[in-house]
């Protein structure tokens, strides 16, 4: 299977291709997208994690219900309007992967060499060479793999130390708070709707059965969509590259219930305090949510931060 961008390779897995097609279904309803709505399939491949091959595979299975139409020379768009679609969901997200745990892990305990051809690392993991490969455009996605030429991988030095991560969470509340109250934040009540529909959903199940992978794409999601409101593509472009470097570290930190349920209250009193025009007090709630999360990931300075 292809990288990310790639063109050609091994035929995706069919469960991978109808997984990326319920993935698909939900962003268009959750999103509110309209009927006519351009599906690209590098958009859809960097959203989901996986190449573009599977994201094809996925168009044609919609395509067969109904749910898109593909225009000669023109590419894929929805058939009718997300908010039409019929909720579903995968039983298990795209990213939330044992096997990419695995090989998080022990790159961030030093036991992955910084160099790695495929097949040794499918060897090593036991993985078929499409499945591996789809991982490793994921992780490329994220930045923290390289492709060498030929068959081999780069997996470059990581920054892991807890100063770094309180010098993240320093950034984020710099900009952050910044994007909600500067000029251009349009509060898109589409997006709005959505960010507190995540939330509510989170609590309702009581985070039970909810992957660590699925949670911080939720929680990072919220954060990143709210500064993306602002229009700033500097804020947007610094927040990502933040979350980026966080995203491999969510794996070592044990969760606990009253701090995601606090986490979800703050979120969703910042999106009552926005839709009622309060965007001084959204900056405000979203400066004191970010340095409770930091006091709270970080009070002995020696350990990793890893949660968002």
């Amino acid at each position: 299977m292809p990288m990310a961008g790639d063109s050609a390779g091994t035929a995706p897995d069919a469960a991978l291709a109808e997984r990326v097609a319920a993935e698909i279904k939900h962003y268009a309803r959750r999103t509110d997208l309209p009927e006519g709505a351009h599906l690209t399939e590098q958009k859809l491949a960097n959203l989901l994690h996986v190449s573009r091959s599977p994201v094809r595979e996925a168009l044609l299975l919609l395509e067969a219900e109904g749910i898109v139409v593909r225009r000669p020379n023109r590419g894929s768009f929805l058939a009718r309007a997300g908010r039409e679609l019929p909720e579903t969901r995968p039983a298990v997200r795209i990213d939330d992967d044992a096997d990419y745990v695995r090989i998080a892990e022990d790159r961030l305990n030093g036991t992955l060499p910084e160099r790695a051809s495929e097949a040794a690392l499918g060897r090593r993991y036991g993985l078929p060479r499409a499945r591996l490969l789809t991982l490793l455009g994921r992780m490329r996605q994220e930045g923290w793999a390289e492709r060498l030429p030929g068959h081999g991988w780069h997996f470059p030095p990581m920054v892991a130390t807890a100063a770094a991560y309180e010098d993240g969470y320093r950034y984020r509340a710099a900009i952050e708070p910044a994007a909600l109250i500067s000029p251009g934040f349009v509060a898109d009540p589409a997006v709005l709707r959505r960010l507190r529909e995540e939330q509510e959903g989170l609590l309702a199940r009581g985070f039970r059965g909810i992957a660590r992978t699925e949670l911080f794409h939720i929680n990072a999601g919220f954060h990143e969509a709210l500064v993306e409101l602002s229009g700033n593509s500097f804020f947007i472009d610094g927040l990502r590259r933040v979350n980026r470097l966080r995203r491999l570290f969510e794996f070592r930190k044990a969760l606990r219930a009253e701090e995601l349920t606090r986490q979800c209250r703050d979120h969703l009193q910042i999106l009552d305090l926005i839709e009622a025009g309060d965007r001084t007090g959204a900056a405000a709630l979203m400066d004191r949510h970010l340095r409770m999360r930091r006091e709270l990931v970080l009070p002995d300075r020696s350990r990793v931060a890893i949660n968002p």
